[in-house]
């Protein structure tokens, strides 16, 4: 998870109303710009297209190491946005 995702996950922790709004935007028509929106709202400017950045981001980390990094994805990985999720329950 990246930094601005830590910050909102730490105010969340301590803010119930913007925990919910962060949990409510999970059954949004679109989750991810409600995301954007609600984060945005509460002073962490947040893009669709940074949320993303971020996944590709985490995604590529994980396939890094020092003997080489797998060949593959791993299925049963998490991905940032499950993490953050689970991190605010």
């Amino acid at each position: 998870m990246n930094e601005k995702l830590v910050q909102i996950l730490k105010e969340a922790r301590h803010d119930p109303n913007l925990k919910q709004k962060l949990i409510d935007t999970k059954s949004a028509k679109d989750p991810m710009q409600a995301f954007c929106e609600v984060a945005t709202e509460a002073g962490y400017e947040m893009t669709v297209g940074e949320l993303f950045q971020i996944g590709e981001e985490y995604a590529s980390n994980l396939l890094k190491s020092c003997n080489g990094g797998a060949v593959y994805p791993i299925e049963d990985w998490g991905d940032w946005y499950e993490d953050f999720f689970a991190a605010l329950k």
